[in-house]
């Protein structure tokens, strides 16, 4: 089994066929995406490939300590609070079946019930690191 993470973008990946903001739906057509949302999780718990999901708020602070213990917050450069909307970490067998789940959630319905099929970046965990024997 390979862990895989499905990032979604806020904006930073190309633009999804149902190019309409989230916060342009109406509340029918979110709760509608959440269902999706939560269905893809519960048949994924089913099979033992899901870890988790999570959906961000799109505020934030980037934060760094900037001497003697006082934050330096936010600056002039792309943040993840920008760009990540959330995730889904999954456990799978091989790199096509993660393809073939990516897809799937991509396919989550948005504005005016049709598919948004927005671009996912799949990403696998690094593993652990092989023992070096001499």
């Amino acid at each position: 089994m390979a862990k895989y993470l499905l990032l979604k973008h806020y904006r930073g990946a190309p633009t999804p066929d149902n190019d309409v903001p989230m916060d342009q739906w109406t509340p029918e057509e979110v709760s509608a995406h959440i269902r999706y949302m939560k269905e893809f999780g519960e048949r994924l718990e089913a099979t033992g490939e899901f870890v988790e999901h999570q959906a961000l708020s799109p505020g934030g602070t980037f934060v760094r300590a900037g001497g003697e213990g006082q934050p330096v917050t936010d600056g002039p450069f792309a943040e993840t609070k920008d760009l990540i909307a959330g995730w889904t970490i999954i456990d799978v067998d091989s790199y096509e079946r993660a393809l073939e789940l990516a897809a799937e959630l991509s396919a989550a319905p948005g504005a005016g019930g049709e598919p948004i099929n927005e671009w996912l970046e799949l990403r696998p965990f690094y593993g652990a690191p092989q023992t070096i024997t001499e």
